[in-house]
């Protein structure tokens, strides 16, 4: 029964705009348990017709039957199907992958078969220890001689049944006795069943053969057929597990593992950017997300329960500033509606304070005896000014920590001491507590406090208020306390020309800020992640054109161009992995250093990191899918024969 049938087949290739015809109508029938040599010159076609009959190349017409089954139409699937089940290739150069074993050499068309892995190596080892290499299973081709290497690549051509031998110049790069232990290898596989063709320009190696082809310039010119000796039945050998061809993504990480493994300063060096990547995206969000509590905590630690009354209509640039709206006598009749535990009036404005012969620049603010309460802010040393203070016109004041620092740099007690605002002496009465930096950045310690009345008239020489802070006597009852106040004004001054804001609006304004503030720092850092995915595509590229041959070798014995793909996204996907992993080590221990040395706070969030780690991964198959792709769509009879 023949098991090869070729029916008037043309290889035409394209060189430029003309057609060059390498096969010119090839007519050939092959029995099943045949020995071929396939003899020719330089250039006569015999390389291609070995290609299309181990459905390497496709015919550019005629019909090619392979066990009654037209397969010059099929699609690279099924080819890769019947290169998988039906042949067994041996190059004239071994095309070994040269960073696996010999075991892991011949495992290699089980694992595009499905085979379990236990099975494949258990059959690769037998295989190989009756080839007489069961002492070298764990080297790798470096350390075989040509002949051994021949060995390995005939054992990986039986690994799935090798119904079809497929055999180009196999000893053409040995020595005299390794060559003729080769072909008494091939002669003992054609005596156990095998079909053997063999192509040759050796007419001693062809005498061999049970049946001698001669093609010149794209012709069969002879064919001689030996009397054949009877030849027993092929064994129905391991066709592999699930046979679907499909790499099994547990394989594939392995094999990803294995190929980085072997260029290792290479795989570090591209692993670096998806690193620094990923770890300045962890930091910065961190160190964004530090910032943006602090703020909160700050403005929460004011109360939620306070109202910030401030000059000029909603709209209005520079409120608060040149704005005269509001007065003491506001704040008094606001302080007297219901539900309305406090109202504090405040005006501010930069001055000169001087100590002895100390002089610092800081804000004096006015405003009453009950701003402690309202802004949850409590006295550290001494106490603040009474209702006395306010209505005797006292000359006293409250200073912030910085203040107090700068004013009395040895630590000296400033209580009971005086200070000087324009002509004006003052008492220290009493140190706030350190409160830090308002959302703004503003040093809320490097203040002073003075009674309302007082600086009104020594300080101020008017009375208009910057802000009135209002505090509601439950919480809960903000809404309605915020209504009132802005009905009692409306009614005070006839029109809206002030603002009413609660403390959740500021909340919730300071979050949107910091937010976006956030986002602009991770987008900065991200900046890196996408030039470390250029790098791992750049790098995998380079991968391809190196492994080009080894890609041919893997495509021979039976990997789909899906099985080509997953192997090579996979490679980046695992870089990415990697380099993800340690960059959020970094990223978490460098936010951690940085907000040490500078006094930030760093805030790490689950819901920061993930999102890191998934770009990463998102990294790897978005920059890895271009160069899976180039590999695989390659020519594999190009592929094979790269140098």
């Amino acid at each position: 029964m023949a098991v090869i049938e070729l029916r008037d087949i043309t290889r035409v290739y394209q060189s430029g705009a003309a057609d060059v015809p390498i096969l010119k109508g090839i007519t050939l029938s092959i029995e099943s348990g045949e020995y071929v040599a396939i003899m020719g010159p330089s250039g006569s076609g015999k390389s291609t017709l070995m290609n299309l009959i181990g459905c390497l190349d496709r015919p550019t017409s005629g019909s090619y039957l392979l066990n009654g089954e037209d397969v010059s139409a099929f699609d690279p699937d099924r080819l890769a199907a019947v290169r998988r089940h039906t042949f067994g290739f041996v190059f004239q150069r071994y095309n070994l992958v040269s960073w696996l074993t010999a075991a892991e050499n011949v495992e290699v068309p089980a694992i595009y078969a499905g085979a379990a892995k236990n099975a494949r190596r258990e059959r690769a080892h037998h295989l190989l220890a009756a080839l007489g290499l069961g002492e070298r299973l764990a080297y790798r081709p470096n350390q075989l001689s040509g002949g051994q290497q021949q060995r390995v690549s005939i054992a990986r051509a039986l690994m799935n049944g090798g119904q079809v031998i497929v055999a180009d110049e196999p000893s053409g790069a040995l020595d005299s006795k390794s060559g003729a232990e080769v072909m008494d290898i091939l002669q003992t596989l054609h005596r156990q069943g095998h079909t053997v063709i063999m192509v040759t320009h050796d007419p001693l190696l062809a005498q061999r053969a049970d049946r001698i082809i001669r093609i010149a310039d794209g012709v069969i010119v002879g064919d001689e057929i030996k009397p054949r000796d009877s030849q027993t039945e092929l064994p129905k050998t391991e066709q592999g597990g699930k046979g679907a061809g499909l790499l099994d993504i547990g394989e594939a990480f392995r094999m990803a593992i294995h190929s980085l493994l072997v260029n290792r300063l290479r795989t570090l060096l591209t692993m670096l950017g998806i690193t620094i990547g990923v770890g300045s995206v962890v930091a910065m969000l961190a160190i964004g997300n530090g910032a943006k509590q602090e703020v909160l905590d700050r403005i929460r630690a004011m109360g939620t329960n306070l109202l910030l009354v401030r000059p000029g209509a909603p709209g209005v640039r520079g409120a608060g500033g040149t704005i005269t709206t509001l007065v003491p006598e506001d704040a008094a009749a606001i302080r007297m509606l219901p539900g309305v535990a406090a109202a504090v009036p405040e005006m501010a404005q930069p001055v000169t304070v001087r100590q002895g012969n100390m002089d610092f620049a800081t804000t004096v603010t006015a405003t009453s005896e009950q701003f402690p309460q309202a802004r949850n802010w409590s006295v550290r040393i001494g106490a603040f000014f009474k209702r006395d203070d306010m209505t005797t016109y006292a000359q006293v004041a409250v200073v912030g920590q910085t203040v107090a620092d700068a004013l009395f740099p040895n630590g000296g007690d400033p209580i009971g001491k005086y200070i000087l605002m324009g002509n004006a002496p003052f008492q220290i009465i009493g140190i706030m507590s350190a409160k830090g930096a308002d959302p703004g950045g503003n040093d809320l310690d490097n203040m002073v406090w003075v009674p309302l009345t007082t600086g009104s008239i020594r300080l101020f020489g008017q009375k208009n208020l910057r802000s009135i802070s209002v505090q509601a006597a439950d919480a809960g009852a903000i809404g309605a306390v915020l209504e009132s106040v802005r009905e009692l004004l409306l009614t005070r001054h006839g029109k809206e020309d002030f603002q009413v804001k609660s403390m959740e609006a500021l909340i919730a304004s300071a979050t949107e800020t910091q937010d976006t503030l956030s986002y602009l720092l991770g987008a900065i850092a991200a900046i890196s992640l996408l030039v470390g995915g250029i790098g791992v595509m750049n790098i995998m590229l380079v991968s391809v054109t190196e492994r080009t041959r080894e890609i041919g070798v893997r495509v021979a014995v039976g990997a789909r161009r899906l099985d080509i793909m997953l192997q090579f996204l996979t490679e980046a996907v695992v870089v990415c992995l990697i380099s993800g992993v340690i960059g959020v080590a970094v990223g978490v221990g460098g936010g951690i250093a940085a907000a040490g040395a500078m006094g930030w706070m760093a805030l790490f969030s689950v819901w920061a990191i993930l999102p890191a780690f998934a770009c990463a991964f998102a990294t790897g198959l978005v920059f890895g899918y271009l160069p899976a792709k180039k590999a695989a769509h390659l020519d594999p009879v190009a592929a094979l024969a790269t140098d």
